[in-house]
């Protein structure tokens, strides 16, 4: 007779600890479900519950990796920045100053156009008032990296010196940020209304021109 035990009396492996490729693709998940329904529903609109249960997660391991809320929200714009918006460490690249800058306000420029971004700008907009969690882990999300980095970049002896005497520095981030956004009251009342791609290139390069022009 065999020894052979059925396989039901096998003894079953231990499931062990997930692979780091799998718990990187749950944390992809839940992220894009967070995306989601913050769209549909507003930042106050919806509970960690129902982001744990829509992403088959605990709300335990939404708070253990990204603290909550306003974290899990960081890490949404995080990575809606990391797709639309490729630009690295442009506070210490080399090449020519226009170079870089055209090569940011391009990007920078889509990235405020996709529509997810403007539809998570409306959501914080509409709640930033009452939600001051809200408007803090957007701006640390986004604004702040962006204007920290450009900060540095015009900061760098080698690009003051390409600068005019008189220009302030200090006002250049939030100075390049509003001559790429172009205006933003016309594409958020009227975004049907907006100009195709080719055309928006060439108002957004007619805008980099007087943007140099003011400072070089």
């Amino acid at each position: 007779m065999s020894k052979d035990l059925p396989e039901s009396s096998q003894p079953l492996k231990s499931a062990g600890r997930p692979k780091a490729s799998e718990v990187e693709a749950r944390t992809r998940e839940l992220i894009d479900v967070a995306g989601c329904l913050f769209l549909k529903h507003g930042y106050t609109g919806v509970s960690l519950e129902a982001i744990a249960r829509e992403a088959r997660v605990a709300v335990r391991t939404i708070y253990v990796k990204f603290g909550g809320k306003a974290g899990l929200l960081k890490a949404v714009l995080a990575a809606r920045r990391e797709r639309f918006f490729p630009v690295g460490k442009m506070d210490v690249d080399q090449r020519p100053l226009r170079e870089v800058i055209g090569e940011f306000a391009g990007y920078f420029y889509d990235m405020l156009c996709e529509p997810d971004a403007m539809a998570l700008q409306r959501v914080v907009i509409a709640e930033a008032g009452s939600n001051p969690e809200l408007a803090e882990a957007f701006y640390e999300a986004g604004p702040r990296a962006t204007r920290e980095m450009l900060e540095r970049y015009f900061a760098r002896p080698d690009i003051r010196a390409q600068l005019r005497p008189d220009v302030p520095v200090a006002l250049l981030p939030s100075h390049l940020i509003a001559c790429i956004n172009g205006d933003p009251v016309m594409r958020f009342l009227f975004p049907r209304q907006q100009p195709s791609h080719e055309e928006a290139r060439r108002l957004l390069s007619d805008r980099l021109e007087l943007f140099y022009h003011s400072i070089l």
